[in-house]
């Protein structure tokens, strides 16, 4: 049972006031260590380079790879922000993350130099975390490929080609539009395989959430609803948020593929309370109640922490890890180094 992040770290206030890539590198190098330092197993890069200096605010888990990749444009004319509001994708924001004028391409994404640069400020494995292509085809319009399944597909194979490289510890692969779109489930399911099987990652799994904008839930939907989605995934883990769910749904989840373990969420990330290990404890001993303590491979937060103070965010860190130690009995935290291996197939 590995402690691990599931993405963002809140952002450094520094790096609010310079975008220079050496104020990035140190950002970055600030989320890993601040991981390392609360004990945290397999680190993450923590998201900052999804900050947006020209725009003052966050680059957007759909905007960092948007931006850079060719077929793309952040320019819209107003019949075309108009023609986006009427599709499926306003629903989910209020604005396209950018249109589709051509042929989807790389162009300057570059996700495996990315991952050798972090890779060198991290003592412990670390894992990527990757936007799914059904979520970047859902979000920005399209006056190219004009159909939502083909547009999913062309980002799909451009992020098989960037991930086809990538020795990560772990890769993760976020999806937060298809809980309230299940009846995308097939779809989704298809292009996501399509990065996952080209990735060698020893461990990959899909991250399934219900949004956190501004410490708030932005999706409806169910787990119950995503089973038939979820055992048709090429990954060997689920990451799932668990504190606001119904324990009900929870249950549910029994129903996923033995070959999919899970990592849970134990820390509420919509609450600024900092957990005592004692709480992470229980709450791990009640989903391993449910769902099987084998089956267990990851502890997590729910989601992100960008939300949270940077004092809140590490304490909530520090417990997770504790309570990970008091469960498994081991009392004072390990600091022994963790080798992310493939799981064992029965």
């Amino acid at each position: 049972m590995i402690t691990t992040v599931v993405g963002s770290y809140p952002t450094p206030d520094w790096l609010r006031a310079s975008g220079s890539s050496e104020a990035l590198r140190d950002a970055t190098a600030v989320a890993i260590r601040a991981q390392e330092l609360a004990g945290i197993e397999l680190v993450c890069d923590g998201e900052v380079d999804r900050w947006d200096a020209l725009r003052q605010a966050p680059g957007g888990m759909v905007e960092r790879f948007v931006d850079k990749m060719d077929g793309l444009s952040r320019d819209l004319t107003e019949a075309q922000w108009e023609d986006f509001a009427k599709s499926a994708g306003a629903a989910y924001r209020d604005r396209p993350a950018g249109i589709v004028t051509g042929p989807i391409g790389p162009g300057r994404l570059m996700l495996v130099r990315d991952w050798v640069e972090k890779k060198a400020l991290a003592l412990r494995p670390l894992k990527v975390t990757l936007t799914s292509p059904y979520m970047l085809a859902s979000v920005v319009a399209d006056e190219h490929y004009r159909e939502l399944a083909a547009r999913a597909t062309a980002f799909a194979r451009v992020l098989a080609g960037q991930v086809a490289k990538l020795k990560a510890a772990a890769l993760q692969v976020d999806e937060p539009r298809l809980p309230g779109h299940p009846e995308d489930s097939d779809l989704a399911a298809e292009v996501i395989n399509i990065v996952l099987r080209a990735c060698p990652a020893r461990r990959k799994g899909v991250h399934l959430c219900f949004g956190n904008y501004g410490g708030q839930r932005v999706q409806q939907g169910s787990y119950r609803a995503l089973l038939k989605f979820i055992n048709r995934l090429a990954c060997d883990h689920l990451v799932v948020e668990t504190t606001r769910r119904p324990v009900s749904e929870l249950h549910r989840l029994k129903e996923v593929d033995r070959r999919i373990d899970f990592g849970v969420g134990v820390i509420d990330v919509k609450d600024l309370q900092v957990e005592t290990p004692e709480i992470v404890a229980r709450r791990i001993e009640t989903l391993g109640g449910i769902l099987g303590t084998d089956r267990i491979a990851f502890v997590h937060p729910d989601c992100g922490l960008r939300n949270l103070p940077r004092s809140v965010a590490d304490g909530k860190l520090r417990s997770l890890v504790l309570g990970r130690d008091l469960f498994c009995g081991r009392g004072k935290t390990s600091s022994r180094r963790v080798r992310v291996s493939p799981r064992r197939r029965p």
